[in-house]
């Protein structure tokens, strides 16, 4: 008897690890995509930024996914591009489609980035158990934008307050 269970145990083990689909989180790979991310001043993204994939069954909600990667830095060239890691898409199988987006941003995290972006989303037949990592094909290249700190905002405010007080005078 204890033999049968740990066998229906290693096997729905196995089946759990083989029922989530994988993808390869590179936005370069030649004549499948090429999604460059810029920074604000047009520049690659490189040292210091972070990218991350969001996912989910297709048409369902989108969750933050692990691992996140950085940019490259070898060169100007290469900034824009990610490091390559593979990601699993967790409640979506191999073989299943998945909706997946690109973020990036520099910082602990997307949230409290003062510079951010993200891509829009596409739709990914994922790979996993016997079949490779999919590609991100379809990706597109965005520029990130820089977000100004409250304390920008709130000085922008009281100068234009001055301005109409002065003119009122």
């Amino acid at each position: 008897m204890k033999k049968l269970i740990i066998a229906l145990a290693t096997i729905m083990v196995t089946s759990v690890a083989y029922g989530q689909g994988t993808v390869q989180f590179n936005n370069r790979i030649t004549g499948v995509v090429d999604a460059r991310v810029l920074a604000p001043d047009g520049s690659g993204a490189g040292a210091g930024f972070t990218a991350q994939l969001l996912g989910g069954p297709q048409g369902g909600a989108l969750a933050a996914l692990t691992p996140t990667t950085t940019f490259r830095t070898t060169s100007a060239a290469a900034q824009g591009y990610v490091n390559a890691v593979d990601v699993t898409v967790p409640g979506v199988a191999a073989g299943q489609t998945a909706t997946l987006q690109l973020r990036a941003y520099n910082g602990a995290n997307f949230a409290s980035s003062l510079v951010s972006g993200q891509s829009g989303t596409i739709n990914v037949a994922l790979g996993g158990g016997n079949l490779p990592p999919a590609a991100l094909a379809g990706l597109s290249g965005f520029t990130m934008t820089a977000i100004p700190e409250p304390s920008t905002i709130a000085l922008g405010v009281l100068g234009l307050a001055a301005l109409m007080v002065r003119r009122r005078k």
